[in-house]
């Protein structure tokens, strides 16, 4: 069976997305178990110059949407990065996983060869849709995804696994 565009994207972000929603309900409740501010879980790093959780929750969510939409050939929709707490990146990857979900598989599939621009170092960049796909978004999305996951892991949240991979 061959796999289409649609069932290697749109899906699976929306599923890793969905467990990463579920990673940030374990982390608000040990804050909330622990009494820490409500504002000191997004602003954790794993190493002082990296990116804190909030930030890459807010990469994942738009790696996710706008591989997507250049996918499908349709706009990126816009968020401003202003989420702070817990409840605010959630409510940005619900934003993230409706939009996912509107986008059918008739507009990604068949979009192996599409050409992909993506503005790199200020100079545009040409990519076909399914090297984009698996050399530059996937990696990209999977890299912020395990880092969040690291950074509440790192700082005490007990999460496992399963919990990255959740339910198949």
């Amino acid at each position: 069976m061959k796999l289409s565009m649609y069932q290697a994207s749109a899906p699976r972000f929306a599923h890793m997305l969905r467990n990463l929603s579920a990673i940030l309900d374990k982390a608000e409740a040990y804050a909330e178990a622990k009494k820490i501010d409500a504002a000191v879980p997004g602003s954790l790093r794993l190493i002082a110059d990296m990116f804190p959780l909030a930030r890459q929750v807010q990469i994942a969510c738009d790696t996710a949407k706008g591989a997507v939409a250049r996918l499908a050939g349709v706009e990126i929709p816009q968020h401003a990065d202003v989420e702070k707490t817990i409840p605010e990146l959630k409510a940005r990857i619900a934003k993230t996983v409706d939009f996912i979900e509107s986008v059918g598989a008739a507009k990604i599939d068949g979009s192996e060869e599409r050409e992909v621009v993506l503005k790199m170092r200020g100079q545009d960049v040409k990519l076909a849709g399914q090297h984009y796909l698996l050399a530059q978004a996937w990696p990209n999305f999977y890299f912020h995804v395990t880092t969040a996951y690291n950074i509440l892991r790192a700082n005490g949240v007990e999460l496992g696994k399963r919990d990255f991979i959740g339910n198949l």
